[in-house]
């Protein structure tokens, strides 16, 4: 009995002082397949199956880290499901973040290039990124800063020990990430070349660990030594690249030829394969995470029956629990400015985001972030949280790099209607004490071409202003927007309308998204046009000219989130004009007026104009555009004179490039409504509707003079556009069918790409 007793009280004893099996997950790269990987550690911990050490590269880096840092699967899948995720991935700002005040005016630009003097020469800088690094460099920041803190910088002591792998571009090797700031190691791993910008870690610039080794099991085995690996596989072996797809040519970049081979003696290799699934498709949550768990369930039997020990759900969330106890709260104290050699921007940046406080909250500072994210004198922020043990607050750390001070901007418009442009830009700037612009461009086109030269100063008080100046030389063609998709001018133009407007503005923040401003114009505008659509060769048209005196102040929001054929967001105007001018006629052979005519005039002109997009859904949304303007405005001398000085409504892009007499009038109501269909983030279906209201309408009178209908209201006109839009990086692809209520033709199919947008007007 004795005997016994002591035979299982060894047994026991062994047992207990067993080593207990060891496991390591490893999760491969893959873009956005990657997410599969959340279904397989969900499939895992929902059977017991223990993750003792965990690691990756790119997307695996991203999971595998966030599980490290007590995220549960749960978490995860609402992580990658929500809407900050979709701005992290795409760079975009959150409509409340985007600050308005410091924003250039709208322009055409494609593509920036960035001049510096290298060793005497100057040097254009392309773009290094196609996606901005802001919402990223914070997010990670957001999300790890605390884990850091938590695990003191050491990753293996983070709820689950971790490590991954990132590419040391001068070398080309991998660096082994286990120690450090968590978020800038998992940013370093995924950092996927031209897509986003590398960074440095450890005076090494660190691109996509995925070029180096993409399934790091070898390194595991090494590190961790667990009694058995779990792998899993998202990666395909890349396709030969087509030498137009960049996608092809970045995947073979980033994906280069790893050993995925796990010994059998090591471990279990899971493998999933996807169908219709590319490197950017983050919006394929459920077909992604489908497959993943059908993987996962597909060899849960072999991993049972290769892993003994078991580890219950409930002991899992414990431990979580413990870990994400230890986290403190990310409130932040003293700040640090790296980067910036003058003293008064470094002070500017500081007092920009501390203000009188003396503890910053993260959404306080998440707020000034972006405010000075738009600062057009800064090229980029990286905020890095560090824990202050005595403090037990954060330190705030800011890597700012400043803007070359020149810069170059490319872009236009192509179309299959003849109001083809091109634009380019010429961008300096300096900051001393306060901060400096200058800027002039140039549009050359067909239906429209433009100068601008001048400045704008940023005085960096207490309640931010700005003073600028702008010389703009303006000439539309409306005869060459014709519907005509190829034609040759056999007669004189229809309507050319020349101006030239010398502006001084001024303006101050009001929130977030607005700002009130004043400016003042000395504007002289030049307008040659028929007095009739049936015209000879030889006539000669008419000339009105107006030399006037503007001054105005105004209200303005706006956070739309793109410039053309936006989808989220709002604008809103309010502005009041005063005008003081005179006008010069001079009658063509179309005219029934002879001799040149030169009258005064004097007017008030107030305008209100608001849109806003309304999310009805993931998948729809609903535009709301309303305008009015009112004005005691008298009639210039002729008819089409009067209508070529009044206000119009022009509310989608392409009727920006035709004058259409139905919709303009010194008093009107006008408005439309919006239904967007979105197809994924960047590609969607418009369909848009708007009606056009006169008050007391100007009219052509039986003896061709023009005179105003007694009416209030008689007519209304109609205008409406269906439109498949694609935003890429450098602008829209849009194919569009538009329609307008008037003479002639009223049908106009159009396939853009670009902006059709233009230098302000003076009037």
């Amino acid at each position: 009995m004795k005997k016994a007793l002591l035979i299982i009280v060894y047994l026991l004893v062994t047992v207990i002082l067993a080593p207990a099996q060891s496991v390591g997950l490893v999760l491969s790269g893959g873009g956005a397949k990657g997410m599969a990987h959340i279904e397989v550690i969900r499939v895992l911990e929902e059977n017991n199956i223990p993750i003792d050490f965990i690691a990756g590269t790119s997307i695996g880096a991203i999971v595998g880290g966030l599980y490290a840092a007590g995220y549960s699967p749960d978490e995860m899948e609402e992580l990658f499901r929500s809407d900050e995720f979709y701005f992290w991935s795409t760079g975009r700002i959150q409509k409340e973040y985007r600050y308005y005040f410091t924003r250039s005016e709208p322009n055409p630009s494609w593509l920036e290039l960035r001049v510096e003097k290298q060793e005497d020469k100057l040097k254009l800088l392309p773009p290094t990124n196609i996606i901005p690094e802001e919402q990223m460099n914070f997010a990670f920041m957001e999300l790890m800063a605390p884990t850091t803190a938590a695990c003191k910088s050491n990753f293996d002591s983070l709820m689950v020990p971790f490590f991954c792998i990132a590419t040391d571009i001068h070398s080309n090797q991998p660096v082994i990430l286990r120690n450090g700031d968590v978020g800038d190691a998992v940013r370093a791993s995924m950092t996927v070349p031209l897509y986003f910008k590398p960074i440095m870690i450890d005076n090494k610039l660190l691109f996509d660990g995925g070029i180096v080794n993409n399934f790091p099991h070898d390194i595991m085995t090494d590190l961790f030594k667990p009694d058995i690996i779990i792998g899993h596989k998202v990666s395909e072996v890349p396709k030969i690249p087509d030498s137009d797809n960049v996608i092809e040519q970045i995947t073979n970049m980033v994906m280069r030829p790893t050993d995925y081979t796990i010994p059998e003696e090591q471990g279990i290799l899971l493998e999933t394969k996807f169908q219709n699934v590319g490197l950017l498709d983050f919006q394929k949550y459920d077909l992604i995470a489908s497959f993943g768990r059908r993987t996962a369930l597909q060899y849960l039997d072999s991993i049972k029956s290769r892993i003994d020990r078991r580890v219950r759900t409930d002991v899992v969330t414990k431990k979580r629990i413990e870990f994400n106890s230890k986290k403190p709260e990310l409130l932040f104290q003293n700040i640090q400015v790296e980067g910036i050699r003058d003293p008064m921007q470094r002070k500017f940046i500081i007092q920009s985001i501390k203000h009188r406080f003396n503890i910053i909250s993260l959404s306080s500072l998440k707020q000034d972030y972006f405010k000075l994210i738009a600062n057009q004198h800064l090229q980029s922020i990286r905020p890095i949280a560090l824990y202050n043990n005595e403090t037990r607050y954060f330190d705030l750390h800011l890597k700012v790099k400043p803007e070359k001070k020149v810069r170059i901007n490319i872009g236009g418009n192509i179309s299959t209607k003849p109001i083809n442009q091109g634009y380019a830009s010429f961008d300096y700037r300096s900051y001393q004490n306060r901060a400096y612009s200058l800027s002039s461009n140039i549009y050359f086109g067909r239906f429209y071409s433009s100068f601008k030269a001048g400045g704008r100063i940023d005085f960096p008080t207490t309640l931010p202003f700005y003073l600028a100046g702008y010389s703009t030389f303006n000439r539309w063609d409306f005869f060459s927007s014709s519907s005509e998709l190829f034609f040759e001018d056999v007669r004189p133009p229809y309507i050319i309308q020349d101006e030239y407007n010398l502006r001084f503005e001024a303006g101050i923040p009001v929130g977030q998204h607005a700002k009130l401003y004043t400016d003042y114009s000395l504007v002289n505008s030049s307008d040659e046009y028929y007095q009739t659509e049936i015209f000879k060769k030889e006539d000669e048209p008419d000339n009105t000219g107006f030399t006037a005196f503007v001054s105005q102040l105004a209200l303005e929001s706006n956070s739309l989130n793109y410039k053309q054929f936006a989808s989220e967001g709002s604008f809103n105007s309010v502005s009041l004009k005063h005008v003081i001018g005179k006008e010069t006629n001079e009658p063509g052979t179309t005219a029934n007026i002879p001799g040149k005519i030169k009258s005064n005039h004097n007017y008030f002109l107030a305008q209100a104009s608001t849109l806003k997009y309304w999310r009805m859904g993931s998948r729809f949304s609903l535009g709301t555009q309303l305008e009015a303007v009112i004005s005691n405005k008298k009639m210039f001398q002729n008819y089409r004179s009067t209508l070529l000085s009044a206000p119009g409504y022009y509310p989608t892009p392409h009727s920006n490039s035709l004058f259409i007499e139905n919709f303009h009038s010194n008093n009107y109501v006008a408005g439309g409504l919006k239904a967007i269909f979105n197809l994924n983030p960047t590609f969607n279906l418009r369909i848009e509707g708007h009606g056009f209201i006169p008050i007391k309408e100007e009219r052509l009178n039986p003896d061709m003079t023009v005179g105003r209908n007694p009416k209030l209201i008689e007519n209304y006109y109609l205008q409406g556009m269906a439109a498949l839009v694609h935003h890429t990086a450098l602008g829209p692809i849009s194919i569009a069918l538009n329609y307008y209520e008037k003479p002639n033709t009223n049908l106009y199919f159009t396939l853009n790409f670009g902006y059709i947008l233009f230098n302000k007007r003076g009037l």
